[in-house]
């Protein structure tokens, strides 16, 4: 039997999907709990070999849920079920380290089935979220021109893209005219630009402008 944990706000959620589990012959629904604080003392307690944990909860929510059980047992195994697909919901989750992710819009039979593959340690991703975490991760990989800048030429290049002049650049941050137009020129050559009106357009086009 695969003994599962469920942790959601609302009770009819809880209800629903713990009498349809029921009906299932290889899963059985040990404990219930209606907050992340709560779901964190039952998993403890119970130790079930799934959690199905949602998201947004009132008081401790399921990503602070999950860093609280995975902290005290790293075993644990949890899986998400919410209606969020939000970035912030989504990449937070899966570093909390959720081992799946899957949406409340999914049937009930795919929940089932969410279960018992988080049971035998495969990572169940909905596609809608597997597809944001492939974004996310070229986002992540891609490198850009402008990450070669050092602190003092992204600086710089922000009040180049303002319009301002190479003195009134060294009067606001304090620095020798020389310096300004040294910095210029690796800017112009790190983005691999011609002039400043080409730099301030990279600037705009990479949304750098304060």
């Amino acid at each position: 039997m695969i003994r599962v944990l469920i942790v959601d706000d609302h009770e009819m959620v809880r209800l629903g999907v713990s009498t349809y589990l029921g009906t299932q012959q290889d899963i059985e629904v040990v404990a219930q709990a209606s907050n992340g604080e709560e779901g964190y003392h039952k998993a403890i307690k119970y130790r079930p070999d799934v959690i199905v944990m949602d998201l947004v909860m009132d008081g401790c929510d399921g990503i602070t849920a999950s860093k609280n059980i995975l902290a005290e047992w790293p075993e644990a195994k949890i899986l998400i079920v919410t209606s969020f697909l939000d970035d912030e919901k989504v990449y937070p989750a899966i570093e909390a380290g959720a081992y799946g992710y899957i949406l409340k819009t999914s049937s009930a039979a795919e929940i089932a089935q969410a279960i018992r593959k988080t049971a035998n340690d495969e990572q169940v991703i909905a596609p809608k979220v597997s597809e944001k975490l492939r974004h996310h991760e070229l986002e992540q990989s891609r490198h850009y021109l402008h990450d070669d800048l050092t602190k003092r030429e992204f600086e710089v290049l922000q009040l180049v893209a303002k319009g301002k002049s190479n003195s009134e650049i060294a009067s606001e941050l304090f620095i020798s005219l020389k310096t300004v137009k040294t910095h210029v020129s690796n800017i112009l050559s790190k983005l691999q630009v011609e002039d400043r009106t080409q730099a301030t357009i990279y600037a705009y086009q990479h949304q750098l402008i304060e």
